[in-house]
């Protein structure tokens, strides 16, 4: 039994080699992902991705992925608190607080917030970078309008503006509700979230071409895809984002290489110290 090695450098080294291969199957997964975007076609806002569209070959593209710079179609939405702040997405939040007396351990407890969420939208465009300065430019600009951008996943906006009010008086949070009701108001807070205009975004969808009479001929748009593929808006350019994917697929390959090693190292160690044991008794 003495021979046996230090359970705690047993414990080491099933732990490294544990981690190494749970975080090879992050990198793995990530590769995965990363396989799976790369396959995607995706195209620049030029006169090529039109022209390829007008041919005879190519009536639409059933998911692709574009990016550009949001551009309102019309008059922006302008921010409620934050001045000369304008986007074409835009979402108020309301949270409302509230406690309730327990009367077991004659506390206040939280309650679940009341929430309310209100929605805007305009319509939009993504231009590319350096064009022009709306959606509605000269016949030889190139812009993608972005058809329903509720209805996708992963758009993250910005936070412009977060405000908060609580109503604690003194005393009242150690007071019991004998002449109260059972439910009091606690806290109430209000945040703005927008797409702001000329944020860069990246969309993968289904890219169509279609008449627009307001346009007085036929323009590109992004919408859903009718396979039932994600619909996608990210709030960033596209070589970022495949950059950010493949960041991340090395650190975790960087992670299971470590670990590994760690692992390797400590069992050689260790059955080299079973072996001078045994050759010693011998």
């Amino acid at each position: 039994m003495r021979d046996l090695p230090n359970p705690l450098v047993l414990f080491g080294i099933g732990s490294s080699f544990a981690f190494s291969g749970m975080f090879y199957n992050f990198y793995r997964a990530k590769k995965e992902e990363l396989r799976k975007i790369k396959e995607i076609p995706f195209y620049k806002l030029d006169q090529h991705l039109l022209k390829l569209l007008t041919s005879d070959t190519i009536k639409r593209f059933q998911y692709i992925g574009v990016d550009g710079l949001v551009q309102p179609d019309g008059e922006p939405l302008a921010s409620e608190f934050v001045p000369r702040s304008f986007g074409v997405v835009q979402k108020i939040s309301e949270e409302e607080h509230w406690e309730t007396w327990n009367s077991l351990t004659l506390t206040w407890d939280s309650q679940s917030p009341n929430r309310k969420e209100t929605d805007h939208t305009v319509p939009f465009s993504l231009v590319a970078p350096g064009g022009p300065t709306t959606a509605s430019g000269s016949d030889g600009d190139v812009y993608v309008k972005v058809q329903n951008p509720l209805e996708a996943t992963g758009l993250d906006l910005d936070l412009v503006n977060c405000q908060g009010s609580c109503v604690i008086e003194g005393g009242l949070s150690a007071a019991t509700p004998q002449d109260l009701s059972d439910l009091r108001f606690f806290c109430k807070s209000r945040t703005e979230a927008m797409l702001r205009v000329g944020t860069t975004v990246t969309g993968f969808g289904e890219l169509v071409l279609d008449a627009d009479p307001e346009a007085g001929g036929r323009v590109m748009r992004l919408q859903a895809p009718q396979d039932g593929r994600p619909y996608v808006l990210l709030r960033t350019d596209y070589k970022s984002y495949v950059e950010r994917h493949e960041t991340s697929a090395s650190m975790w390959k960087k992670l299971a290489v470590v670990c590994g090693a760690v692992g390797t190292v400590y069992l050689a160690e260790t059955l080299y110290d079973l072996l001078q044991k045994h050759n010693d008794k011998r």
